[in-house]
């Protein structure tokens, strides 16, 4: 971040010498005086208060929700929410990068988490590595989360080991879309939840510091939390987990359509609509811009 004061940056033209005003400069985010929270921080607060997680893509995103949230998780749910993708396969790592990066420049308290997408991970711990180590490089991001269960076991142990913190994230996998055939809640056959249950054990033993537990039957939920020693985040599980994410823009209101899991506790869409409205109505009027908009002379 820049310590430079307003208009302190001189860019030579051939016919004046122009200024940067940086105090009104969106990329330059006065820090509160907070200290970033660790992961071992995060990992102790198994059983206490509960840990608040949301999604973040962007620096203002970033800025606006970091003093309420403990942890900021940059998720390839970005696929859909910011590029419209039909589901999290088709993310990059170099959307991971660029949207990891921005989160961490807009954030000062919450410890930054980035998804490690499809495809970078899976066939060994050594490409794992790579991957992630790269991710944290380019981003600052405190930790990545890898989606899987007993199968992820070695590779998690094997970034722990060297020095990546893994969250990791069990029951409904988006990533296995394909594989699952759908969204739907994860557990219904006696089979199927103690598989669950078994692969929550499995990446909390190999070293995960806590793990997202999605779309699952609650009982399932609540025996992980019990039996696991990381904090267990929740999402479409219960409120008896250690803590609780959702994507930002689902609970702030602004798709009409989201998973019964998602409580709405804004209703942003129809605020931005009426704005944009009011704008375009505005601009055809030839209201906008007005006296208080417009540069009338050079002593302005």
């Amino acid at each position: 971040m820049s310590h430079l004061t307003a208009k302190s940056r001189p860019m030579s033209t051939t016919s004046k010498t122009l200024t940067f005003d940086t105090s009104t400069s969106r990329a330059n985010p006065t820090p509160s005086p907070m200290k970033r929270l660790t992961v071992p921080r995060i990992r102790q607060q198994k059983g206490g208060e509960p840990l608040v997680m949301l999604t973040a893509y962007t620096v203002r995103m970033a800025q606006l929700l970091d003093p309420h949230c403990d942890m900021l998780l940059v998720g390839d749910s970005l696929g859909q929410v910011i590029y419209g993708l039909p589901h999290t396969v088709a993310v990059t790592m170099e959307m991971m990068a660029a949207h990891g990066a921005a989160v961490v420049r807009g954030s000062y308290h919450a410890a930054v988490i980035i998804d490690m997408p499809f495809g970078s991970y899976e066939s060994s711990p050594e490409l794992a590595f790579k991957n992630a180590a790269h991710l944290l490089k380019e981003t600052g991001a405190a930790a990545v989360k890898m989606e899987g269960g007993k199968v992820l076991a070695p590779t998690i142990e094997f970034l722990t080991k060297r020095g990546i913190p893994v969250m990791a994230h069990v029951g409904l996998t988006p990533q296995a879309i394909n594989i699952l055939g759908g969204y739907g809640v994860r557990g219904k056959s006696e089979e199927e939840a103690a598989s669950i249950v078994e692969d929550a054990a499995a990446v909390a033993d190999a070293g995960a510091f806590a793990m997202v537990i999605e779309g699952v039957l609650e009982p399932i939920a609540i025996e992980i939390t019990a039996k696991v020693a990381c904090p267990t985040i929740g999402i479409g599980a219960s409120a008896l987990c250690d803590g609780q994410v959702l994507v930002t823009e689902d609970m702030l209101g602004l798709f009409e359509r989201t998973p019964k899991f998602v409580k709405k506790f804004g209703n942003m869409a129809v605020g931005v609509e009426a704005a944009v409205k009011q704008y375009a109505d505005e601009v055809r009027r030839r209201s906008f811009p007005g006296l208080e908009q417009i540069y009338r002379s050079t002593a302005e």
